[in-house]
């Protein structure tokens, strides 16, 4: 089944919006804060994606949570490799 190019454009939109809230403390300053459930919300729009390929994402897309600069090129490769290619004209 291919996964349409929108719905991992809105993977690596939530995924920057967490990011972008993220800092190390948090879970000192948020006792209720949880990554895992910062993963889920950004892994939500690919419900249909591959057991084995989910679980991939889901790290890369911890990994750019916590640390964008260090991660996002892992994340993006990704996204390009399990993306549709794009129409051709």
């Amino acid at each position: 089944m291919t996964i349409p190019q929108e719905q991992f454009d809105d993977l690596l939109s939530r995924t920057a919006l967490a990011a972008l809230f993220y800092y190390p403390e948090i879970s000192v300053d948020d006792s209720e804060y949880n990554l895992e459930k910062d993963i889920a919300y950004c892994m939500e729009p690919l419900f249909a994606l591959a057991e084995e390929d989910a679980a991939r994402l889901r790290v890369a897309v911890g990994r750019v949570i916590t640390n964008p600069t260090a991660h996002r090129s892992e994340l993006l490769a990704l996204v390009i490799e399990l993306a549709p290619p794009p129409p051709t004209e």
